[in-house]
C-alpha cells in the first residue's frame, strides 16, 4: 500500500511504498528531485521509438528503471484517417505522450500533424494557436484532461465512452469508441448544412 501519495499532473507521482520513497514520472519529474535519469536514456529512446511512452522510476533517490506504456490504437483509427483525407481535413494528434512516441504512433495511423508532450493544463491553449493559425478546429477527447480543450474548440466531439465531463464539454458525442463514427459525423454535417 502506498502512502504519502502525490499527484503532480502531467508530471508524475511521489509516494512511499514499503518504506522506500518511490518516484514514478517524466525524466523532469525525476531531476527535479535531484534525480539524474539519464542512465535510463537508452531503454526510453528505445521505447520511444516502438511508439510506446517511457516512464521513469526512482527508488530511494535513485534511478531504479523506465516502463514502457503503450496505448492500443482504436479499431478502425487508420482507416479514420483515411477518410477524413478523403473529405479533404488535416488530422492532428494533441498528446501529452513524448515526441518520439507520438510520431511513432503518427506514422502507425496517417496522422499529419503532431503536437506532443503537452501538458494536461495547456491542451486548450494548443488548441487556440491553431485557432490562431486560421484553422477550424475540431477537437474529439475522451478524459476529463481534454474537458477545456473540447470546450475551446471549433466543434468538440467526445467519444460516448469516455468521462462525464468530456461528454459535457463537447458539442457532439460519438456513442462509440470507433473514430470511423467521426467521419459519418463530418458527413452527415456537411449533407445538411
Amino acid at each position: 500500500d502506498a502512502t504519502a501519495f502525490e499527484a503532480l499532473s502531467g508530471q508524475g507521482i511521489a509516494a512511499t511504498v514499503a518504506r522506500r520513497d518511490v518516484l514514478v514520472g517524466r525524466p523532469a519529474f525525476l531531476e527535479s528531485r535531484g534525480i539524474d535519469p539519464s542512465g535510463l536514456a537508452a531503454a526510453a529512446d528505445e521505447l520511444a521509438a516502438a511508439g510506446k511512452t517511457p516512464v521513469f522510476v526512482a527508488l530511494d533517490g535513485a534511478p531504479a528503471a523506465v516502463i514502457g506504456i503503450a496505448d492500443t490504437r482504436k479499431a478502425g483509427s487508420v482507416e479514420a484517417v483515411a477518410e477524413l483525407h478523403k473529405l479533404g481535413l488535416h488530422v492532428a494528434m494533441l498528446t501529452g505522450d513524448n515526441e518520439t512516441t507520438a510520431r511513432a504512433i503518427a506514422r502507425q495511423a496517417g496522422v499529419d500533424r503532431v503536437l506532443a508532450d503537452v501538458r494536461p493544463d495547456e491542451k486548450a491553449a494548443q488548441v487556440r494557436k491553431l485557432q490562431a493559425e486560421g484553422k477550424l478546429v475540431a477537437m474529439v477527447g475522451d478524459g476529463i484532461n481534454d474537458a477545456p480543450a473540447l470546450a475551446q474548440a471549433d466543434v468538440g466531439v467526445a467519444i460516448g465512452t469516455g468521462t462525464d465531463v468530456a461528454i459535457e464539454s463537447g458539442s457532439v458525442t460519438l456513442m462509440s469508441g470507433d473514430l470511423r463514427a467521426l467521419v459519418t459525423a463530418f458527413s452527415l454535417s456537411r449533407a445538411t448544412t
